[in-house]
């Protein structure tokens, strides 16, 4: 007659061993080595596409502003300009907010504004991961010449 199993030893017998769980262990940090690089270099991909596009939209803004006020805001008053009307010479004939408010960008600096440009009549640029002039790869410039 075989006698049912008592439920301690049930639950011992239906255990993992050390071995198994080694090499599921193994196993996770195989994949990890294999994927952990490339979701990283996504993040710098990410944060570049991102940088592009708040550029593109202050291009745009810019242009709505000269189209209204027949010129660029001077360096001095600079991308603040968009968001609130400037106060020193000159001073804008038609200004209206073109921007809720000023986007930094994804490394959390302001963007920088050139008028006159060094690439174009003006730039709209961010300096990169690095945060300075210049550079390659996720530390390189991302401007409105681009």
């Amino acid at each position: 007659m075989n006698r049912p199993l008592n439920p301690l030893r049930r639950r011992i017998q239906a255990g993992f061993t050390l071995i198994e769980l080694m090499v599921v262990l193994v196993i996770i940090g195989v994949l990890a080595a294999l994927i952990v690089p490339n979701v990283l270099d996504r993040a710098d991909d990410a944060r570049a596409t991102a940088a592009r596009t708040d550029v593109n939209n202050l291009v745009q803004a810019l242009k709505l502003y000269r189209l209204d006020n027949q010129r660029y805001p001077t360096a001095e008053q600079g991308l603040r300009a968009l968001i609130a009307r400037p106060t020193t010479a000159p001073v804008p004939p038609n200004w209206k907010p073109y921007l809720e408010k000023l986007p930094n960008d994804p490394w959390g600096r302001p963007y920088q504004y050139l008028n006159p440009g060094i690439k174009g009549e003006i730039d709209v640029m961010s300096f990169g991961a690095d945060g300075q002039s210049g550079g390659e790869g996720k530390d390189a410039d991302i401007g409105s010449w681009q």
